[in-house]
């Protein structure tokens, strides 16, 4: 039997454990949670369409016996899938689902199972690659797999942002740190100007440098990143999240091929599933972002303002994650920022 090797250092200049206890993997590496964010968040405007826009407004909040669960709506597309296993999109859905219930060592497989079907397909790739981070049970490295589906990720897509993040950040963990830099350098400069990941690489940059004596400032304050994004979420509030890698055009089709109960009981069983997350652990800042966009893109602001004000309480004695939450608050037009 072989020694247990000692785990490498993160970008965070910690022992990097690819897979820790909790949901948070790669130690404070921000870019993954973001991807997550736009996956769990961004994605609920883009699944609804312009057909469907959040109602102006809303009927009295359920109970919990009435809450639709995320879980109806898996086993629903699991069903589907049973009968018909030909569909690349729906198991593309089914992967996304588990993702959003942390089930990733499952999504990971119904994301396989997209890839097989539907082998041309960058997103699904890049997609499966960090499904199969989060699902690994290896500690200090890069997954095998998850590395060969970021590879062919990039194959097929060079800029394809998950799959730039992560091979730099397999580059760090073996420890090509002056390599690594370079890479989220060139995703940075490829970053729309309005993407809230934009600070979060160069917050991944500027702790690598540190760690590692390599100077990164002058570079960091000449980058010229990339135009503001034009994608599906533009207007108003949601510009901010346009920039962030979120569900692909298949996937919002495969969500809103959905009959739109089973879309409201996703949606909702998602948000649920966050604030029961929340109550259990309120010292996450990414996550109420993500609930304070989730309530606006569903119309309902006041719930959102809510969610900032408990954010605050929660980070009462940390500065930086309480600026962290008005910033993106102002961004997306919750009140009280």
């Amino acid at each position: 039997m072989t020694e247990p090797q000692p785990p490498l250092q993160s970008a965070t200049g910690e022992s990097a454990h690819v897979v820790s206890s909790g949901p948070s993997r790669f130690g404070k590496i921000a870019l993954a949670a973001a991807a997550l964010i736009a996956l769990g968040a961004g994605g609920y405007a883009m699944m609804r369409g312009p057909e469907n826009p959040p109602p102006a407004a809303q009927p009295p909040a359920a109970t919990p016996s009435q809450q639709p669960s995320v879980d109806d709506v898996i086993a629903k597309l699991e069903k589907k899938l049973a009968e018909n296993p030909e569909d690349a999109e729906g198991w593309r859905m089914l992967g996304w689902s588990y993702f959003q219930t942390e089930r990733y060592a499952e999504a990971a497989t119904a994301l396989k199972s997209a890839t097989k079907l539907d082998p041309e397909h960058a997103e699904t790739w890049s997609f499966l690659g960090e499904a199969l981070v989060l699902a690994s049970k290896e500690e200090g490295r890069m997954p095998r797999d998850a590395k060969a589906a970021f590879d062919k990720a990039i194959k097929l897509d060079p800029k394809d942002a998950r799959a730039r993040y992560f091979q730099a950040v397999a580059m760090d963990l073996s420890g090509r740190h002056r390599q690594a830099i370079n890479a989220w350098f060139g995703l940075l400069e490829d970053t729309p100007a309005d993407a809230p990941y934009a600070e979060d690489i160069r917050e991944v940059i500027r702790n690598v440098g540190t760690k590692w004596k390599i100077e990164v400032d002058k570079r960091l304050a000449e980058v010229h990143p990339a135009a503001p994004a034009n994608g599906v979420i533009t207007d108003g509030p949601h510009k901010a999240a346009a920039g962030i890698p979120g569900p692909t055009s298949d996937e919002i089709k495969a969500a809103s091929a959905l009959p739109k109960g089973q879309q409201e009981a996703m949606i909702q069983g998602m948000v649920g599933s966050l604030e029961a997350k929340l109550a259990q652990d309120p010292a996450n800042a990414d996550r109420w972002i993500m609930l304070m966009r989730s309530r606006m893109q569903l119309g309902e602001p006041r719930k959102a303002a809510e969610a900032l004000q408990k954010g605050l309480a929660a980070f009462r004695n940390d500065g930086a994650s309480a600026r962290k939450l008005r910033e993106a608050a102002s961004s997306l037009g919750v009140a009280g920022a």
